[in-house]
């Protein structure tokens, strides 16, 4: 994959449905581990659902971004070159997370040096976000059986996903075409959430008048779904709106896809 600069999107990739007998290796991300096990879950039955042959790595790690964001490149560099040992044995790498797929394509040959860089970018060229990977190398076939959802949706575009990987209509077409949902657009809906990984820590009020006004432009459509692609941004925007008592629904867009609305959503007490 070309590795434009980093406010421009890339080019759409040619369409090109996968053979059947390419292993696809998914990437469950850290996040999804510790806090919400269910996207790695819904990730995984999304793929074969879509006839994926798909491993989950089990020496897999964090991309690293903590690290990188932070500024510590030297912390990094081990965390990355783990990361390319593990998944590029693999025809393809999908991952439910822009940011985390963005690290991969777009950050990791930038850090890295000599054959080190040369792996990373043949990482990055069968590195996929999962929504983009559905709609554009193995679609997810269509199911006459499921009713549509009926639900208010919005949807939040991660910064990462957005600005470096050019995800906003594949996860659209997605939720359209299996939940039967048109999304009920945010206003301001390229402005970040405030999360920024260690952002939110490091610039606390600045972050929470981020996600504050997210959340007003969320309430404002008149949804009582918000969903996402991208966990670290549903984490935080579901922890203010809890703080805020806000009926709000907060999910990530593998579960709807794979039919999970019935539990808990992001942030909410286990039942």
């Amino acid at each position: 994959m070309d590795h434009e600069p980093m406010h421009q999107a890339p080019p759409k990739r040619k369409r090109k449905r996968m053979p059947p007998s390419r292993e696809v290796a998914l990437m469950v991300t850290c996040l999804a581990d510790l806090m919400r096990p269910s996207v790695g879950f819904a990730s995984l039955r999304l793929l074969q659902r879509a006839g994926c042959a798909v491993v989950v790595p089990e020496q897999q790690t964090c991309c690293g971004q903590p690290a990188y964001n932070s500024g510590d490149l030297e912390a990094t560099v081990p965390v990355a070159k783990a990361v390319i040992a593990a998944f590029e044995p693999y025809d393809y790498v999908v991952v439910p997370s822009g940011s985390c797929a963005g690290m991969l394509c777009r950050h990791y040959p930038s850090l890295l040096e000599g054959e080190w860089r040369e792996r990373a970018l043949a990482l990055a060229a069968k590195t996929w976000e999962l929504t983009r990977f559905l709609t554009e190398v193995a679609p997810l076939p269509r199911s006459s059986k499921r009713p549509p959802l009926s639900r208010t949706v919005t949807y939040h575009d991660g910064c990462a996903g957005l600005r470096e990987l050019g995800i906003r209509e594949q996860p659209r077409k997605l939720l359209a075409d299996h939940c039967g949902v048109t999304v009920s657009e945010l206003s301001q809906s390229e402005v970040c959430c405030g999360f920024g990984g260690t952002f939110c820590a490091k610039m606390p009020d600045i972050s929470g008048k981020m996600v504050d006004d997210k959340l007003d432009h969320a309430i404002a459509t008149g949804a009582d779904m918000l969903v996402g692609g991208d966990l670290g941004c549903l984490l935080n925007i579901a922890g203010r709106a809890t703080r805020r008592d806000l009926t709000l629904e907060v999910r990530h867009i593998a579960e709807l896809l794979v039919g999970e609305t019935t539990g808990p959503g992001i942030g909410e007490p286990q039942q």
